[in-house]
């Protein structure tokens, strides 16, 4: 497109000189100051204090997460439409449809490849250091006995007769894109808006120069709200951290000690493989990606959404070098389908409630969990605890009691936040490989 068209460098370059405000405002110093001040009252305040009664602490907490609260519903009220806008802008700025191929092609092998392993070494740790082992007994084994759940077989041909592999891919076309938006399904939106993104490359662009400027007016009034959202950000995570430490408790936290610490290996292991594959194939060394990405982890991990704090994930990837049109394109895709830090934590979830409740899972098991989660995690919206929908669907699909779910609960909100962070990285890490592959490719 021209610089006198939608989406063109002129407006992009507005865009991100809005971004740059909430960092130029040291908004990442607030959260972590909010941040500590939370645990510091979560701590006062928890079910073990003695300084309030558990109903009244209850009560406090609710009214301390109003602020979070409003916070993820003002970033829910624009999700579709900045998704939307964001990856039909990033399309439009294609140069060609050999271009949109070949960025397509490889960022859906990027996603696979990297959830598939993330899955696997979650797997492969669970196994290897026994989490739910430390806590047997918590949740009861299932009464049936091995002979209902245990068959791989039937519980291949369980899932099976839920859902046939046709049906899943049918399934991903939004027969009604307004059902949709409104039950919130994502990865149905995103399909919508890379078909018409496609399409729009495809019409002349005198025909399609309205859309596109109205796509441009949606971008900017949601970036716009989203701003006003991240002002809120500091007594958002202020409020959510104090709420979580009340709930949870620290004895609890160290009661799932082998869990917690787990996953936090397998995302810490996740993490350094995004930031070597950017230094070896993207040239950029870890320490400017670190200190460059550093407030956007930052806040990733404060508001545990990567949908959340997408406009500054865009942003953060043209500090990378990355060109707009990849990093409108890439980042909006990744923070709906890029979920390798979740199904790692899925898979170490998974197993470690199997271990807890006495279930024994067969290789067969093991390679349909793998499987489910790796398509489960791509899609699922980047907001906070969709995961343990998830959990409970393939946790009572193999058979395992959803008994042991209550103490994954209590700290699936602090590994949100740790995940959210792995997930981002994994989003500016595609940014960059495609910005070497198309640099490459044009030469």
């Amino acid at each position: 497109m021209d610089s006198d068209t939608s989406f063109s460098p002129a407006h992009m370059a507005q865009q991100r000189f809005k971004l740059r405000v909430w960092i130029s405002s040291k908004l990442w110093a607030q959260v972590m100051a909010g941040m500590v001040l939370g645990f510091g009252l979560g701590l006062l305040l928890n079910q073990s204090s003695v300084l309030v009664r558990p109903d009244t602490a209850e009560i406090i907490g609710i009214w301390l997460a109003l602020p979070g609260n409003i916070f993820l519903a003002l970033i829910g009220m624009v999700l579709v439409s900045l998704v939307f806008s964001s990856i039909v802008g990033g399309l439009s700025g294609a140069a060609s449809g050999r271009e949109l191929r070949s960025v397509g092609l490889r960022l859906g092998a990027f996603i696979l490849a990297t959830t598939t392993g993330a899955a696997v070494l979650g797997v492969a740790l669970a196994q290897w250091l026994q989490p739910g082992l430390a806590l047997t007994g918590f949740a009861a084994p299932q009464e049936s006995g091995p002979s209902e759940p245990a068959t791989p077989g039937a519980a291949a041909m369980d899932v099976a007769n839920q859902t046939t592999l046709p049906d899943l891919i049918v399934n991903i076309l939004p027969s009604s894109p307004t059902a949709s938006i409104a039950e919130g399904d994502m990865l149905a939106v995103v399909v919508l808006a890379l078909l018409v993104g496609v399409s729009v490359t495809q019409v002349q662009r005198s025909r399609a120069e309205p859309f596109l400027l109205l796509m441009e007016a949606l971008l900017s009034i949601s970036m716009n709200i989203v701003k006003w959202a991240m002002f809120l950000a500091p007594l958002a995570v202020f409020g959510l951290m104090a709420q979580l430490v009340m709930r949870v408790g620290v004895d609890t936290l160290f009661g799932v000690a082998g869990y917690v610490g787990t996953v936090l290996l397998g995302l810490a292991g996740l993490l350094v493989f995004y930031v070597v594959i950017a230094a070896v194939f993207g040239q950029i060394s870890p320490l400017r990606f670190v200190k460059v990405a550093g407030s956007n982890l930052l806040l990733a991990f404060s508001t545990s959404s990567s949908t959340a704090v997408m406009p500054i994930t865009i942003q953060t990837a043209r500090e990378l070098g990355v060109p707009a049109n990849i990093a409108n394109l890439v980042v909006p895709l990744g923070a709906t389908m890029n979920m390798a830090g979740t199904a790692l934590y899925q898979s170490v979830a998974i197993l470690f409630i199997a271990q807890l409740s006495g279930v024994a899972l067969t290789t067969a098991q093991i390679i349909i969990v793998v499987g489910t989660l790796v398509f489960s995690s791509i899609g699922a919206p980047g907001t906070p605890g969709v995961s343990i929908a998830i959990l409970v669907n393939v946790a009572t699909s193999m058979g395992i009691p959803v008994e042991g779910m209550v103490i994954i609960f209590g700290v699936d909100r602090l590994l949100d936040m740790c995940r959210t962070v792995v997930n981002v990285t994994g989003d500016l890490t595609a940014s960059v490989l495609l910005r070497e592959v198309e640099q490459v490719d044009s030469a």
